[in-house]
């Protein structure tokens, strides 16, 4: 059977192109989501009306034609449900036909370049909004669900971007289109709806992995941090990947969670301390650095991870003597998490060498020795930091 898949482009008209209006044309059964048919009901053709991927699989293999199209908004290629339907069509003969996304159409409306854009989907998910927009210079949001787009102006208000400028669009290609443009904060509380999406331009983006932050950047109070040279070896041991789920176990400051947040943009980290003191200080530089993919909760460890989401990557800053039930439930929830332990007494370093050498592994270890500079009058002076071992690993 020949199969269509077809993106009917931001209205299923104008931007429909005269490839798919071919395909459309020579399908014998039209099938997509109400609003997807609701443009070709003038072609008089069969249609089914459904959107789950495999209702659509079943429907192909059962109806007996010899050609039938599946109607994807916008393009296949962008936050499609092609993605997930093409695995399930192996036994027919399938096309993919192209049309103009929301992100493409936008782009084009306000003349902004999409080549080194950063496209983000909010349908279904509510994080990593500010921590985007801090390292891109722009961002394309589709947003969808309860992220609407004065939520996604109030959260970058929120974390410190009020400044940066948004775009909001809404109904593209429909006569009812809404285009606006404005400051973070001065959008905050607009009412647009719907099927919106939105860009950001933030002209003081990062456009890189901060690493080895100074201290005094972050808010200190009197909890403890882990230091920036430290901080920098022991994140990079982690080897973070973009879509990471990160637990940073005695967060202290949360100096740890923000430079781990900057390498997960597609992530999130999990930031506990069994000080309520620590864990709004995490929340407050969470804030400070733009890393809303920070959640910082206070508990005793390893009681409040019994619920937590599964890890990949595990730091541990500080254990109050429970190092080994630790290492048990990161274990029990991940058996290849990858763990990074800091110490400065050798009791710490040789119980985190146990625990690892517990679930046959021998870890690396390493030993920082840092020594920094300070002007005393005319003269340098040198004032060494208590070495560090840093004993990391990823569990079997």
């Amino acid at each position: 059977m020949k199969v269509y898949i077809i993106g009917i482009g931001v209205n299923g008209g104008d931007s429909l192109t005269k490839e798919a209006e071919s395909a459309i044309a020579e399908a014998q059964l039209l099938i997509g989501a109400e609003r997807m048919l609701l443009p070709f009901r003038k072609y008089e053709k069969d249609s089914f009306c459904s959107y789950i991927p495999q209702e659509i699989a079943d429907k192909l293999s059962s109806c007996g034609l010899s050609c039938a199209a599946v109607l994807m908004s916008g393009d296949c290629g962008f936050f499609s449900g092609t993605k997930k339907l093409l695995p399930l069509l192996e036994e027919h003969d399938v096309k993919v036909i192209p049309g103009i996304s929301s992100a493409v159409y936008f782009c084009g409306r306000l003349g902004i370049s999409y080549e080194n854009m950063r496209f983000i989907t909010l349908h279904g998910h509510s994080s990593n909004i500010a921590v985007n927009v801090k390292m891109n210079r722009h961002c394309f949001f589709l947003l969808g669900g309860d992220m609407t787009a004065d939520e996604v102006c109030r959260r970058l208000c929120g974390y410190g971007m009020g400044d940066v400028k948004v775009h909001i669009g809404a109904d593209l290609g429909y006569e009812s289109e809404i285009v606006l443009s404005g400051t973070a904060d001065e959008m905050a509380d607009c009412s647009v709806k719907g099927l919106a999406v939105m860009i950001t331009e933030n002209s003081y983006a990062l456009n890189h992995i901060p690493s080895a932050i100074r201290d005094g950047e972050f808010l200190r109070e009197k909890v403890p941090m882990t230091k920036a040279e430290v901080r920098c070896i022991a994140v990079s041991k982690l080897n973070i990947r973009s879509d990471s789920v990160v637990w940073d176990i005695g967060c202290g400051t949360g100096s740890v969670s923000v430079e781990a947040a900057y390498r997960c943009p597609d992530g999130k980290i999990l930031a506990f301390d069994k000080s309520s003191e620590a864990t709004e200080l995490t929340e407050k530089n969470a804030r400070l650095f733009g890393c809303d993919n920070i959640t910082a909760e206070t508990g005793s460890c390893p009681d409040c991870l019994t619920d937590a989401e599964v890890p990949d990557k595990v730091f541990i800053g500080g254990s109050s003597g429970n190092m080994e039930r630790i290492f048990g439930i990161v274990h029990k929830k991940n058996p290849g998490a990858y763990i990074a332990v800091t110490a400065v007494s050798l009791e710490t370093l040789q119980c985190a060498v146990s625990c690892f050498e517990k679930y046959g592994v021998s870890p690396e270890i390493v030993q920082t020795v840092i020594t920094r500079t300070e002007k005393i009058g005319s003269h340098t002076m040198l004032r060494a930091q208590n070495p560090v071992f840093i004993i990391s690993g990823g569990l079997k």
